[in-house]
């Protein structure tokens, strides 16, 4: 019991350490980057910490960095105004980005995310304390209070307020697991930019008595085991580090492009916006796809290899996948569909030119780092890595990838080039 107490910290010293940490990140990255880059990393770090799990903070995300990048948009002037929005932030020429940055992100976090209060104050007073007096400070502050006000009013009723109402498939008296399903309700979610959850919805999965359906149980029955002797180490290292879901993994990637030297604030700001909203999109897109067609993940499929018709899928009783599955239906891989859509947002951005090297790191993996020198390394990347996990098929990673790559030319087309000046 004594030692239970000692290594469980109260949670007013915990958030302490927390506001602190915060703080001293925060402090620390003034000089490496620019106020967008800084304050991503400060709002990845209070959702990881709130526990709000991989949807809703993909989700309050999104709303941040809208926030910020119409606080920014609304003082350069860099980028034409979407009038499908209907935000009429005035031009605020003048004011301080850095001020409505912070300002921006506070307001947003403070409102959805209320547990990580003390560390959003902490990196809040920090950032401000590093900006000169005088009424630039004063507007920015203004503006980006404006902004968040305004973005969380156009959020407010997306649906997140419903919640799951999931109703398990039973007979009357007949016992199931009773584990409630992960996200059943994430498909009600009001999309940024697809009209409708459905309007990238795949065709159904391989029909189980097909040849790509033989191909794909086999390749992750014998990649993806628990117990797999088949699976190398490099392949296992690429399945523990996507083992990680939350958003900080591809917006460390994100990174990677945005702080490549020579880029302009709002340029920035733009490009979280899409990748955020992007991501956001493609995880209401996938759960729309999961639920609807309700497809067996390869844990029940392996277990099951005697019933699906096919001579070619062997069965195996005790079958295990390499890392815990996921609570939802298998159809399409919503790990895939997001680094499709991340993907396609850089990729609109970078255009013709040179990708620098994209490297993030992974919790799951223990904050271990990974590089790759092209963008469809990496994309290809978790596609692999989600089979040698042994919770998704080949096809349906390719499926997700590419409803993933939908959307985030859609978050590209949303935001036009700059002004001509």
């Amino acid at each position: 019991m004594i030692q239970n107490i000692r290594t469980r910290p109260k949670t007013g010293l915990l958030i302490t350490v927390l506001a602190i940490a915060t703080a001293s990140l925060f402090a620390s990255a003034i000089a490496r980057a620019d106020a967008v880059t800084d304050w991503n990393r400060v709002a990845g770090d209070i959702v990881v910490n709130a526990k709000l799990g991989p949807l809703p903070a993909d989700r309050v995300l999104a709303i941040v960095h809208a926030a910020i990048y119409e606080a920014v948009n609304a003082i350069t002037r860099r980028y034409p105004d979407d009038p499908s929005d209907g935000l009429k932030l005035k031009a605020a020429q003048g004011a301080s980005v850095d001020a409505a940055i912070a300002s921006a992100t506070r307001a947003t976090l403070l409102e959805l995310a209320p547990s990580g209060q003390a560390a959003i104050e902490a990196a809040y007073h920090a950032a401000l304390a590093s900006i000169a007096g005088g009424p630039a400070k004063t507007q920015g502050i203004v503006i980006g209070e404006k902004a968040a006000a305004a973005i969380l009013v156009r959020r407010a009723n997306d649906g997140i307020a419903a919640g799951e109402t999931y109703r398990p498939h039973t007979s009357p008296g007949v016992y199931v697991p009773t584990v409630i399903p992960e996200a059943p309700h994430w498909l009600q979610i009001k999309p940024w930019l697809m009209t409708s959850a459905s309007q990238f919805r795949p065709g159904p999965p391989p029909s189980l008595t097909s040849e790509l359906w033989a191909r794909d149980y086999n390749e992750v029955k014998t990649l993806g085991s628990k117990h797999s002797t088949r699976r190398s180490a490099k392949q296992t290292a690429i399945a523990h580090f996507w083992e990680e879901v939350m958003p900080p993994i591809y917006h460390g990637i994100v990174r990677s492009v945005a702080e490549v030297p020579g880029r302009e604030i709002t340029q920035n700001a733009r490009l979280f916006a899409m990748v955020t909203q992007a991501s956001n999109d493609a995880l209401i897109a996938v759960f729309d796809a999961k639920y609807h067609y309700g497809f067996w993940r390869p844990v029940t499929a392996i277990r099951n290899g005697d019933i699906d018709g096919n001579d070619a899928t062997e069965r195996d009783p005790s079958w295990l996948s390499f890392v815990d599955t996921p609570m939802h239906p298998e159809y399409p891989c919503a790990h895939c569909i997001v680094s499709g859509a991340v993907g396609a947002v850089l990729q609109a951005e970078i255009g013709a030119g040179r990708v620098p090297l994209l490297t993030t790191t992974s919790s799951a993996a223990g904050g271990i780092a990974r590089s790759w020198t092209g963008i469809d390394d990496f994309v290809q990347e978790v596609a692999n890595a989600r089979i040698y996990d042994g919770v998704h098929y080949r096809n349906s990673a390719e499926v997700g990838t590419a409803m993933g790559k939908q959307i985030g030319e859609l978050a590209a087309a949303k935001y036009p080039g700059p002004l001509s000046r």
